[in-house]
Parts: C-alpha cells; sequence; structure tokens
C-alpha cells in the first residue's frame, strides 16, 4: 500500500494543528486496538517530523496525531547529523513517507544557548551547528527560522533523500509557537 502524497500529508498536518488549538484533551487514536492493529500490521505515518527535544514541543499532539501516524526524530536545536539523517531515510525509503517537516519553535533554548552562552561538553556541537545556520543573528525567532532552514537544507542535499525526490519526497520547515500553539509553515509545497 502506497502512502499518501506530501500534499495530502501537509493537509493532515494543518487540520491535526487546527484541531490542537483549542483541544483540552488528545482525539488521536492511542487505543489497544490502535496499538495492536500498528503491531500486527506495522506502521504507516503519513509525516516525519524532526523537532527539538524541548518538552514543552510534543508533535503528536501537536499535530493530533495517534499510533502510528508520524515517524517522530527529536534532537536538540532539531540539528541534523548522519544518525537524523539515517532516520529520514529509513523513513522514506522503507515506510514510504513522502513528507519531511523540520519543526523548530520559538524561545529553543538550544538556539539561546548558541547566542548567548559557550557551552561546554557535548552541547558544544549542538550550538556550534546552531552557529553554522544563525551566523551572527541575535533575534530569537529570526535564529529559529534560520536553524530549521539550514536543518531542512542538509536533508535536501542529502544523496538519497535527492534520490527519492522523484517519488513525491518534499522537505519543509515548520516553526511552533510556544504561546498559541500553532504551527507556522516556512514554505509551500508545489
Amino acid at each position: 500500500m502506497e502512502n499518501i502524497s506530501a500534499q495530502e500529508a501537509l493537509q493532515k498536518l494543518r487540520e491535526g494543528n487546527s484541531a490542537y488549538l483549542n483541544a483540552r484533551t488528545s482525539a488521536s487514536d492511542i487505543s489497544p486496538q490502535r496499538r495492536h492493529y500498528t503491531l500486527k500490521n506495522g506502521q504507516k505515518p503519513y509525516a516525519v517530523i524532526i523537532s527539538c527535544s524541548d518538552s514543552r514541543v510534543i508533535p503528536e499532539s501537536i499535530f493530533s496525531a495517534g499510533i502510528g501516524d508520524l515517524f517522530v526524530i527529536r534532537v536538540a536545536g532539531n540539528v541534523m547529523d548522519d544518525h537524523q539523517l539515517g532516520s529520514v531515510e529509513y523513513a522514506a525509503e522503507h515506510l514510504g513517507v513522502r513528507l519531511i517537516v523540520v519543526l523548530g519553535h520559538d524561545h529553543c533554548g538550544a538556539v539561546d544557548a548558541a547566542i548567548n552562552h559557550d557551552p561546554a561538553g557535548y552541547v558544544k556541537f549542538i550550538t556550534d551547528e546552531i552557529r553554522l545556520a544563525i551566523g551572527d543573528e541575535t533575534d530569537d525567532l529570526r535564529a529559529c527560522r534560520l536553524n530549521v532552514q539550514r536543518s531542512v537544507g542538509v536533508i535536501e542535499h542529502s544523496l538519497e533523500i535527492r534520490r527519492e525526490e522523484g517519488h513525491g519526497l518534499k522537505v519543509i520547515g515548520g516553526i511552533y509557537h510556544l504561546e498559541s500553539g500553532e504551527v507556522e509553515f516556512m514554505e509551500q509545497l508545489a
């Protein structure tokens, strides 16, 4: 069974985010029956979401998605390296996902650390990557957008991802706004 198109997946994300904006509880399917179904029949996510590890950014909730709906990759600052690219390739090649969304968010601690601090240890790997994206930018929201754009570019320039473009695979960016809960998609699909 072929997965849905990138455009159909984006529409599902938009509708899910719209439902989330005023929801008090989740209407997504997390039932024992859904768990059993996906165990027996496998997963068929309609989108890959690469998001920050921030505990306030929960892609399944933000998009009103249930078990098996999204292939979520979380890493502080939504930066890309070979591990994340391998996960994206897996979802595209083996699960048939057609839409990849890099989901940054405003008030990102990793972006703030890249702008205002010089962390040591392993955090430095993350902030160094973000600094490559943002340069001298000091505005939080603009820096978050630049960081998302860089991750989108890294994915688009990956050899395996480029090979998949003939199959309708699309990569776009988005910014999640913590206060409103709204996702601002940065690019439109052609």
